[in-house]
């Protein structure tokens, strides 16, 4: 599976963006989706997972309440709707694939495949 994301960009604190990750490939349907992020000096930390058919999402807690998961599987792509933005949550956020596994979506490790990056900047 290659990934590519797209969307990112520089927004003020408050504002809104969308990230997409289309997927090449026909077996898309068959991955757990999943957003991550790595802001400068930081680990990369799991953001949001969604289920092969979608019926499932997980949110980090930062973002609970406030970023939608959500894929397309008749388009190959999985989204990222990022709402109410805050300075912290600047980085380089990253679609990745994972396998059905018993490993819990939340789990970095669980994923195979990795986007690119693009690139979401916050500004207060």
């Amino acid at each position: 599976v290659q990934l590519q994301a797209s969307g990112g960009g520089l927004v003020q604190a408050g504002g809104s963006l969308r990230l997409s990750c289309a997927a090449s490939g026909r077996t898309f349907s068959r991955y757990r989706m999943g957003w991550l992020r790595q802001a400068p000096g930081k680990e990369r930390e799991f953001v949001a997972a969604i289920s092969w058919n979608g019926g499932d999402t997980y949110y980090a807690d930062s973002v609970k309440g406030r970023f939608t998961i959500s894929r397309d599987n008749a388009k190959n792509t999985v989204y990222l709707q990022m709402n109410s933005l805050k300075p912290e949550d600047t980085a380089v956020y990253y679609c990745a694939a994972a396998p059905i596994s018993t490993l819990p979506m939340t789990a970095l490790r669980g994923y195979n495949y990795w986007g690119q990056g693009t690139q979401v900047t916050v500004s207060s």
